[in-house]
């Protein structure tokens, strides 16, 4: 359909100039893939010119002024602009100075040919401001424009590959400041508002735009020569003190080392960042204003050492951003995941070393396989280069197997290739295509130059191809014999290495081979009848246990293994129980064993996630009163052994969120009252009232004796800083005993207004679906389901898989796995990309109500 009405449309163009030709056609919302080549064919040379006029009261309207410049290669076709908003919202239109008429068509404004010129064009329009992603605060604002949403505030030609510069005047009230892309130029009172007015940027593609304004401290620092601005809110004065020379030390290496590795220097003139409260991402990369989420920059005295490593990572994630993604963008968002795996692979090698006592390889794999495992043995899995036949759907392409999967493919590539020719590619790469757009193959092709190795085929199963290989290893005679598998049954060959660990009665011993070949079984001489295919923890797949390595890794002589092999053994072992290959009651003992018994905080935050989701997912509730007493016990005293003030945090956590047991309970109310203190683990105000969050919802159930009814309200009189006040407020009725202002609560999110605050929004889902009250959630699921296109529709990018996330996060029955296989089955003409979250998400229900109470 899409393509059949390109060419009408085409047609109908090349024999007429006349408005009324196309006056009736039926223009598709968003940015086609069509329409993104017609005008990349048509237009080149834009600039924008902006002006906002933004209100104190966030209610009222923001006024917009746009002049945008571009050169036209001919007049046969219209011009295109996308505006995402009512047509009342444009005021007046004009092309070249003379006002014209124009047509409105589904989020676009169509300029005639009549009234556009070959060569040099300037559109001038007045409209007011849609508020989608202008995220307009009380006291604050900020833009967020990815991947489509640039087009909900201005009319723009909203697509990667048509880079323009921008230049930016703002008006704001007096007492707020300003941030913008470009530097600032000068600023100027004019009654009870102050005129900001921006440098014009380097070439830029729409959905890196962005301002920022409102109250802010901020606080200025030169790293390297470079002079850093961070804005931020936080109030907390030890807080900002803390952190503030550490987040500025790891902001001005990782520009540092990102020059270096690049050999480009930093390619967008000034450097500010902005450190948003509750903000919808971790970060995002817009050159001259980044924004992070504050909490994850402003970490507690009690902070895990998986924070501090997150926080590093995150700012160098960001920075890599700078060179991968800003100076040389996708040419379409199917390889967004390009600029993704850059900027995570990137800042593993930064992290290094900030953290040198850190193993990073053990971090590797503890941070992306498991992640991208929750995807790719999924009936939902897709592939790292997914395909996009409209902009309005680039959103739903993110997840955990561009952030997860891809850094490990390319891990794997640069293996191939080698470090230094992996680096100097990628320098060929970004200078050739600097302040414009590449895609994979153009990648492919400059490392293509630098290895013998079929890069093309290899990259057909690892990018373009959704799943992962299955193996399985026999030992016959003295010889083992490993077989690569297609879960899909097409056949298909993932090339890799291997570091084959074999268990011999004097210790183990690695054999390295690499698997490319047509013929997918492997036979390698054996010593041992045990082996870990795995050995290094880089090679990716399903690994089938068999029953002698069953035998030995859940026995003590695990800690024979490093800890990067543990690792992997520790991955295999719950990938075969959610394959129903081990039940989840073979693990419940050898999981308090290795909790207990492990020393590696790596492996011992794995190990408390994995043992969280064994608990409530896989466990039936007379399953956790078992459990619970000796392995709160266990956590409790972990918690005052643990060297670190990292690992106390690693063991309280998982300690606060699966506690049942009355002395428990009691132990966390004197916590929270100030009775109780942990020795060498302060708790911040944020803790206490996470601490608040896991006792209400206890409340209500056998497991709430003694806990007070008032506990949140208590607590939010504790809070000082009014972000986070506001935070609570909205998250309190998600928690409430009375399941009518539950249920009331939910109501409420269909509204969209109400859903503003997305990370708000996802840890109220999540407690409202919290195992405990899971029976009572039920009703919400088949809503939740059915808000999904809208959820996708009116949300940013990461929001429809964590509302599902949420929604399923509590649930494991019958019920609930039967509201979701007739919801699958009314919805066969469900869009495909949303389906695919879907049966992401409730893949876990599926998988632990078939373990646990059969088919």
């Amino acid at each position: 359909m899409k393509h059949n009405y390109l060419l009408l449309f085409l047609i109908m163009f090349s024999f007429s100039s006349c408005h009324d030709t196309y006056k009736g056609l039926d223009f598709e919302k968003g940015v086609s893939f069509e329409l993104n080549n017609l005008r990349k064919e048509m237009i080149s040379n834009p600039k924008y010119d902006l002006s906002f006029a933004i209100p104190e009261k966030k209610t009222d309207p923001i006024i917009g002024k746009l002049n945008l410049s571009f050169e036209l290669k001919n007049t046969k076709h219209p011009v295109i602009l996308d505006f995402q908003n009512p047509e009342n919202y444009i005021q007046q239109v004009q092309v070249n100075h003379k006002a014209v008429q124009y047509d409105y068509k589904n989020e676009h404004i169509i300029i005639a040919p009549h009234d556009l010129s070959k060569g040099m064009n300037i559109v001038s329009i007045d409209f007011h401001a849609g508020n989608l992603s202008l995220n307009r605060n009380d006291d604050f604002l900020y833009t967020l424009f990815v991947p489509d949403r640039a087009s909900t505030a201005f009319p723009c030609f909203d697509q990667p590959d048509l880079k323009a510069k921008f230049k930016l005047q703002l008006s704001i009230p007096d007492s707020w400041v300003a941030v913008a892309n470009g530097a600032l130029i000068s600023k100027k009172k004019e009654g009870d508002h102050t005129l900001y007015n921006f440098k014009e940027t380097q070439p830029l593609s729409t959905y890196l735009f962005a301002f920022v304004a409102g109250k802010f401290q901020h606080t200025t620092q030169t790293r390297d020569g470079k002079q850093l601005t961070f804005y931020y809110r936080e109030t907390n004065k030890d807080k900002i003190q803390r952190n503030l020379d550490k987040i500025f030390e790891l902001q001005g290496k990782a520009l540092q080392w990102m020059e270096q590795y690049t050999g480009i220097p930093y390619p967008f003139g000034k450097f500010d960042f902005i450190a948003i409260p509750s903000f919808q991402y971790s970060g995002m990369e817009h050159p001259g204003a980044v924004l992070y989420r504050a909490s994850r920059l402003f970490l507690d005295a009690s902070a895990t050492q998986t924070q501090e490593l997150f926080r590093a990572s995150l700012l160098s994630h960001e920075t890599a951003h700078m060179w991968f993604g800003d100076l040389v963008t996708m040419k379409w968002f199917n390889d967004v995941w390009l600029k993704e795996v850059f900027a995570n692979f990137m800042a593993a090698k930064m992290v290094n070393p900030a953290f040198p006592n850190i193993n990073h390889q053990l971090l590797f794999l503890v941070d992306h396989y498991p992640k991208a495992y929750s995807i790719d043995l999924t009936a939902g899995a897709n592939p790292v280069q997914q395909k996009l036949e409209n902009l309005n759907m680039a959103g739903t392409l993110y997840g955990n197997i561009i952030y997860h999967k891809a850094p490990i493919v390319m891990r794997m590539l640069e293996n191939i290739v080698g470090k230094d020719s992996l680096r100097s590619g990628l320098q060929t790469y970004l200078h050739r295509y600097a302040f414009g757009n590449a895609n994979w193959d153009d990648l492919i092709g400059i490392l293509d130059k630098h290895t013998s190795f079929p890069l093309q085929q290899w990259s057909q199963s690892w990018v373009k191809e959704a799943g992962m290989p299955h193996y399985q290893t026999k030992q016959i005679g003295n010889s083992i014999i490993i077989n690569q598998s297609d879960p899909h049954k097409k056949n298909r060959l993932w090339m890799q290495r291997f570091h084959l660990l074999q268990s011999t009665k004097t210790g183990h011993k690695q054999t390295v081979f690499f698997q490319m070949k047509k013929n997918d079984t492997v036979r390698l001489k054996s010593e041992a009848p045990v082996n870990l295919l795995n050995g290094a923890g880089e090679a990716y797949g399903y690994f089938a246990i068999s029953d002698a390595q069953k035998k030995l890794w859940l026995s003590n002589r695990i800690f024979s293994f490093s800890p990067l092999q543990r690792a992997a053994i520790y991955i295999d072992l719950w990938e075969n129980m959610q394959d129903q290959t081990i039940k989840p009651s073979d693990l419940y003992q050898p999981m308090m064993h290795f909790i207990q018994e492990e020393t590696v905080e790596q492996n011992v935050n794995l190990l408390l996630s994995y043992y969280t989701e064994l608990f409530w997912r896989f466990s039936t509730a007379s399953d956790r009163e078992k459990l619970s007493g000796e392995m709160e016990t266990l956590l409790w005293n972990k918690i005052h052994q643990a060297s670190t003030v990292s690992l106390k945090a690693s063991y309280y956590h998982a300690w606060i969120r699966t506690a049942l047991g009355q002395h428990s309970i009691q132990k966390m109310i004197q916590l929270w009252e100030g009775k109780e203190k942990i020795k060498g683990l302060p708790l911040s105000e944020d803790d206490l009232t996470r601490l608040s969050y896991e006792l209400a919802v206890r409340i209500g159930t056998p497991f709430g004796k003694g806990i007070p009814g008032d506990i949140l309200q208590q607590q939010l009189k504790r809070i000082t800083n009014p972000d986070k006040q506001k935070e609570m407020q909205f998250i309190m009725p998600a928690l409430n005993e009375n399941i009518g202002v539950r249920t009331e609560f939910f109501e409420s999110l269909k509204k969209e207004e109400n859903r503003e605050h997305e990370p708000w929004v996802i840890t109220a889902v999540s407690y409202l679906n919290h195992p405990l009250r899971a029976r009572s959630a039920l009703p919400f699921m088949l809503p939740a389901l059915e808000m999904v296109p809208e959820i996708q529709a009116s949300g940013d990018i990461f929001f429809p898989k964590s509302w599902l996330d949420a929604t399923f996060s509590g649930h494991n029955s019958r019920q609930a796995a039967v509201i979701i296989h007739e919801f699958l089955e009314k919805n066969h003409d469900f869009n495909p990309k949303l389906m695919q979250k879907i049966l992401q998400s409730t893949d876990p229900v599926l998988c632990a109500e078939s373990m646990l109470y059969g088919k």
